[in-house]
């Protein structure tokens, strides 16, 4: 199980026109936002990404306008974990649990999973909170990561781990958010 203290929250590209075209982006924005406020609520450092902003616009503001001090690291490679600003960021941070979510699955979701995995990170898929333009690619991706060893969660039980339960001091408002 995760805990507060070990995790990262990694949110991939979910950005301009491109994120409106995700299989229920309802139900993803719906689900980032949840995902974003309760890692804020746990103190669990947040990393997002940006997949070349200046053509495919900024990340959307149900993400951004939640983060105090947005500051995404900007990429051109599918693999968040190709660039070094990524890298440097993740390993000054000294967690080696990372919980992954944004978009699209079956592309830079999939080959950071993948390279994170083979760099010996423990890495968490929130299933509820990743999406692809088309349910195909997203089915065969969340399924190909599990393959690879990612361990397969949603928004609710990771952040029900991080309370570990209804003593937690967090627990009413973490509750609020997952409600």
């Amino acid at each position: 199980m995760t805990s507060p203290e070990k995790t990262v929250l990694v949110v991939i590209d979910v950005q301009g026109r491109l994120a409106q075209l995700m299989v229920d982006k309802d139900r993803l924005f719906g689900n980032l936002k949840k995902l974003v406020q309760a890692a804020q609520l746990f103190e669990i450092p947040i990393i997002c990404t940006e997949q070349v902003p200046e053509k495919i616009g900024g990340t959307v503001p149900e993400v951004s306008e939640l983060i105090e001090t947005f500051q995404p690291v900007p990429k051109e490679s599918f693999s968040c974990y190709q660039e070094e600003e990524f890298v440097r960021t993740l390993k000054d941070l000294g967690r080696k649990h990372i919980l992954i979510a944004g978009i699209e699955a079956h592309v830079c979701v999939y080959q950071t999973v993948s390279d994170l995995l083979e760099a010996g990170f423990q890495v968490e898929l929130a299933a509820d909170a990743v999406s692809s333009r088309s349910a195909s690619n997203l089915e065969i991706s969340i399924d190909r990561m599990k393959d690879l060893g990612a361990q397969i969660t949603s928004v609710e039980m990771a952040v029900c781990e991080w309370a570990r339960g209804s003593t937690h001091p967090k627990f009413k408002e973490m509750l609020n958010l997952i409600k």
